[in-house]
């Protein structure tokens, strides 16, 4: 039987825990793979996999065909869109994930990314690096009022930040009733008011749909804030460099961009003449000590509970699966 764990995660066991010594003492090898799962990179080590402990990367039915043995995709984060879940099912591949273990370090770098657009942050550092003690006024986010799209756990996260800076909190999630919602003193509202009325916006939403397109643009509050910490492909990213460029967004903040997946070519909103109102970091908002520890550490239980034959605690199932 097959005793390999392949670990595709560029975090993994890089915290304060160390999780490959976890592995190695159950019994397991560790082989380490790249985190664009590029497939001819990863062949051999797939073909002798049991278990694979996936970054962010694509897992989908080339993969699994090329691993014979493989018995259990732990997704490291919560993410699944990225893995095929159908072809998984249908090769008996258990796949799992780690629900919450990031949410409070996602949470926090959201809503840290709303100050430092607020307040022009970065662009402030960069002219003292030049010599420049100028100054630029920005907008205070304490009483504003605030749209968060997207009530999982990262956005009612960064709902309870926001309403402990004094902030009234609007929400969007078709998924959630207004009960719930006001059960966190938030106030459910339509995608068309958060566009129209939000001073702020957070954007929590899974991908595959476009919110802040063209449209949102010509019909937003003037001035309006917003900060991406889900997918890229929720905004459109020509349109809304030229809508910081005409003034009617103030500012932009994100953990992503296109680029980030395409893996080649530049985004719009890195363009010199707009650096000033836009802030990017490179995927990091899941990237603290405490959050790649419990990532690890839940991905490892998931891994070892296959292995040995007990149920994972939180196995992903395909769409149509089984309740």
């Amino acid at each position: 039987m097959s005793r390999t764990v392949l670990v595709t995660s560029r975090s993994f066991s890089s915290g304060s825990l160390d999780l490959v010594g976890r592995l190695v003492d159950a019994g397991l090898t560790v082989a380490r793979g790249p985190a664009n799962h590029d497939i001819d990179a990863l062949s051999a080590d797939l073909g002798s996999a049991a278990a694979w402990i996936a970054g962010t990367g694509p897992v989908t039915a080339g993969h699994l065909a090329l691993a014979p043995h493989l018995r259990v995709v732990a997704r490291y984060g919560v993410g699944v869109d990225a893995v095929d879940l159908a072809a998984a099912a249908g090769s008996g591949v258990v796949v799992t994930n780690t629900p919450g273990a990031n949410s409070d370090s996602v949470a926090e770098h959201a809503v840290g990314l709303l100050f430092a657009a607020a307040r022009g942050t970065a662009a402030g550092d960069r002219r003292v690096r030049a010599g420049d003690w100028s100054v630029s006024r920005g907008r205070q986010v304490a009483g504003s009022l605030v749209g968060v799209v997207g009530f999982g756990r990262i956005g009612r996260g960064s709902c309870e930040r926001l309403r402990a800076l004094g902030c009234r909190v609007l929400v969007h999630d078709p998924y959630v009733s207004s009960a719930e919602v006001a059960s966190a003193a938030c106030e459910s509202a339509t995608i068309e008011r958060i566009c129209r009325d939000a001073e702020m916006v957070l954007l929590h939403a899974p991908g595959g749909n476009v919110l802040v397109d063209e449209r949102w643009l010509t019909r937003c509050r003037p001035g309006q804030i917003i900060v991406n910490t889900a997918r890229a492909d929720l905004v459109d990213e020509a349109a809304l460099a030229q809508a910081l460029r005409d003034g009617g967004v103030l500012a932009y903040a994100a953990d992503t961009l296109a680029t980030e997946s395409a893996g080649a070519g530049t985004s719009p909103l890195l363009a010199e003449d707009i650096a000033d109102r836009v802030v990017v970091t490179p995927h990091l908002g899941a990237q603290t000590v405490e959050a790649v520890d419990r990532m690890g550490s839940m991905a490892v239980d998931e891994v070892l509970a296959v292995l040995q034959g007990r149920a994972p605690s939180f196995p992903v199932l395909p769409p149509g699966g089984p309740e």
